[in-house]
């Protein structure tokens, strides 16, 4: 499934119109909390396991949007107003952020790591 439209409404939420005419709501919060990139949610290199601290200082503009641009077309790179923009979310991620960001779930990446 793929967008057919993705656009920031009520300045505090994405919305995302998909290609089977259903619709997702993501909070910019929950999408910027749930960022899936390396410097976010950790990795794993030659069996060394990295996780970053979190963050100390939270501020209004790690919530904002100043660009989404199209990766391939599997997904979007978002650039938020603190310069942090190494997340690529991918439709799937996107769908299951949607799916889960009501029970207020946060994404667990400890079988990734």
């Amino acid at each position: 499934m793929k967008p057919t439209q993705i656009k920031i409404v009520d300045k505090d939420k994405l919305l995302l119109k998909w290609d089977n005419n259903s619709e997702s709501i993501l909070t910019l919060k929950y999408l910027r909390e749930e960022c899936p990139c390396a410097g976010c949610k950790g990795e794993t290199v030659l069996l060394k396991t990295y996780r970053p601290p979190k963050p100390t200082l939270i501020t209004e503009s790690m919530f904002k949007i100043t660009a989404i641009n199209p990766v391939g077309s599997y997904g979007i790179q978002i650039s938020w107003k603190d310069g942090h923009n190494t997340g690529i979310y991918t439709w799937e991620y996107l769908l299951q952020l949607a799916a889960e960001q009501d029970t207020n779930n946060k994404q667990n990446y400890s079988d990734l790591i």
